[in-house]
């Protein structure tokens, strides 16, 4: 048994690489108690359920960020500040190139993951959609801000890609406002 600190981080490796190594249906939640270490029991109280534990913990956004956002901040122009946002929470995760090179794997081979995933993001993107509705006010419709909410998560995709290619050229975060700019910069 390989034995992990109970933490929500720790069962979340633990689940990626059992998902890794034998399948989504090829674990139970006693096996994921015994690879990192704790009783059945306390695992429960770190994650509600098996899905929980590979994605990871749900994490929402700091209040105050999103209140700074909303009320026009930090630099009141909107493609900065939602870049600086994105940003903020790229850099809040702290997640190595191993882990995401482990998660896009899982991702891939594991369908039912990744429909999971799926739908923790639309959830997410509801959420920003009316954060930048309220910012924005009737000049934009909740259909554009899921539009550009969609975009930003594939400059979020393609600065994963360049991060994993090159980790000694910066972090996800340096990566996503580099390919943002460019992006901004074409319009």
């Amino acid at each position: 048994m390989k034995r992990l600190e109970g933490t929500p981080k720790a069962i979340h490796r633990a689940a990626l690489e059992l998902t890794d190594e034998f399948g989504y249906d090829g674990w139970t939640m006693d096996h994921l108690a015994d690879r990192v270490g704790v009783s059945r029991r306390t695992l429960f109280n770190h994650v509600p359920g098996k899905m929980d534990a590979v994605l990871g913990p749900d994490h929402d956004p700091d209040p105050a960020l999103v209140a700074t956002f909303v009320e026009g901040g930090p630099t009141g122009e909107l493609r900065a500040d939602l870049c600086a946002l994105i940003r903020t929470l790229l850099e809040a995760d702290h997640i190595d190139g191993e882990e995401l090179r482990l998660v896009r794997h899982v991702f891939v081979r594991n369908p039912q993951v990744h429909e999971a995933a799926h739908g923790r993001f639309e959830k997410a993107t509801h959420h920003f959609a009316e954060v930048l509705s309220a910012r924005e006010g009737n000049s934009m419709s909740p259909e554009i801000a899921g539009v550009l909410l969609k975009l930003v998560i594939v400059v979020f995709d393609a600065a994963l890609d360049r991060y994993l290619e090159n980790p000694s050229d910066g972090t996800v975060a340096d990566h996503f406002t580099r390919i943002f700019d460019d992006l901004v910069d074409l319009f």
